[in-house]
C-alpha cells in the first residue's frame, strides 16, 4: 500500500544532507512552509543553498533560517524589502552568497529543471548586469540569454490537503510557486493542513500529482514533530 503520510517530522528531514540545495515555496509568508523549515533548523543541516522567492521575512521561517548561519547561498528574486533585515545583515558581513534572479526567469529555470529541459531563452535581464557573462542570441530579431534549470535536492513546499498518494490542492495565491518547485526536485516533502482519504480530492482540482511528492505531513497545532494522518 502506498503511503506518503509521515508520522514524524524529523525522520522524514533527516534525508536533507548537509551542502543540499533546497527549493523553498512562499510569496513572502503566503505558502511559506514554516514548520518544515523550523524542523530543518532543529535538524541542523549546513552548507545549504536556498532557492526561494525572496530571503525571508522578520525573523521566522525562511529568515531564522538564515540567522542560524545554515545557508552559504541563496537564490531569489526579491531580496530585500522593508523586513529582511536579517538577510541584509547577513549580506553585509560577507556571510551570505547572493544570486538575484528576475521573478519570471526563476520560475522558468525551475519549471525546466522539472520537465527536463536543457537550458531556455529569455529576453528578461538582457542588457544588464544580471547577463553578464551569460551567452545571448538573437531569434527572430529579438535579444535573448541563455538561462540554465534550477534543479534541487530537496523541495519543502505548503499544501492545503494532500492525500496518502501524495496528491495536493492549494489556498489560492500560497499555491505559487509550490507546484512547480515539487517537479524540479529528487525529493519533495509537502507540509498540509489536512491529510484526507484517498478520493476525497477531486481528480479536476488536484493541481500536484503524487508522483511529484515523497513525502505529505499534516502539521498538528499541538506538536509541530508529529504529524495527523487520515
Amino acid at each position: 500500500m502506498i503511503n506518503k503520510a509521515e508520522l514524524n517530522l524529523q525522520q522524514v528531514l533527516a534525508q536533507v544532507k548537509d551542502g543540499a540545495t533546497i527549493l523553498i515555496g512562499g510569496f513572502g509568508a503566503a505558502g511559506q512552509p514554516a514548520e518544515l523549515i523550523d524542523g530543518l533548523i532543529e535538524r541542523g543541516a549546513k552548507d545549504l543553498t536556498i532557492v526561494s522567492n525572496n530571503a525571508g521575512n522578520g525573523d521566522f521561517g525562511l529568515a531564522k533560517l538564515l540567522q542560524t548561519g545554515a545557508v552559504k547561498k541563496i537564490i531569489c528574486s526579491f531580496p530585500r524589502q522593508a523586513d529582511s533585515y536579517i538577510f541584509d545583515a547577513l549580506y553585509r558581513a560577507g556571510r551570505i552568497e547572493l544570486e538575484v534572479v528576475p521573478q519570471g526567469n526563476l520560475a522558468c529555470r525551475i519549471q525546466a529543471a522539472g520537465m527536463g529541459l536543457g537550458a531556455i531563452y529569455t529576453p528578461t535581464g538582457y542588457g544588464t548586469l544580471l547577463a553578464e557573462g551569460k551567452e545571448t542570441r538573437e531569434i527572430d530579431g529579438k535579444d535573448y540569454v541563455l538561462e540554465y534549470p534550477i534543479r534541487a535536492d530537496v523541495a519543502l513546499i505548503k499544501a492545503h490537503k494532500g492525500d496518502r498518494w501524495g496528491n495536493l490542492v492549494y489556498n489560492k495565491s500560497a499555491r505559487n510557486f509550490g507546484p512547480i518547485m515539487a517537479m524540479a526536485a529528487d525529493l519533495t516533502i509537502a507540509q498540509v493542513n489536512e491529510v484526507v482519504e484517498l478520493g476525497e480530492l477531486d481528480p479536476e482540482v488536484i493541481v500536484t500529482p503524487g508522483i511529484f511528492v515523497q513525502h505529505v505531513i499534516a502539521i498538528d497545532s499541538n506538536d509541530n514533530n508529529t504529524a495527523q494522518t487520515a
